[in-house]
């Protein structure tokens, strides 16, 4: 096994990840101010788990959401299995 990173602080090192914080912050965190840090926990755990997971359309998933596609995608492998 070979460790694959970058300088600190690369963003291209996590790509993904980084692309789906600035969602994140965009479609969310810069919208509205939380009281309490368990109010935004709550709010960014019910974003990620019923909008994001569930609802937010993906261009690189053919427009589906990403528990779509992964079902579909389940499905198939299913299909091919069985």
């Amino acid at each position: 096994m070979k460790v694959s990173m970058n300088k600190k602080g690369d963003p291209y090192d996590n790509a993904c990840i980084e692309s789906f914080h600035a969602t994140l912050k965009k479609d969310l965190i810069y919208r509205r101010r939380f009281k309490t840090r368990s109010e935004a926990i709550k709010s960014i755990n019910y974003y990620i788990s019923k909008f994001y997971n569930e609802k937010r359309k993906h261009s690189k998933l053919g427009y589906s959401s990403p528990n779509k596609y992964e079902r579909k995608n389940q499905k198939n492998v299913l299909d091919k299995v069985s």
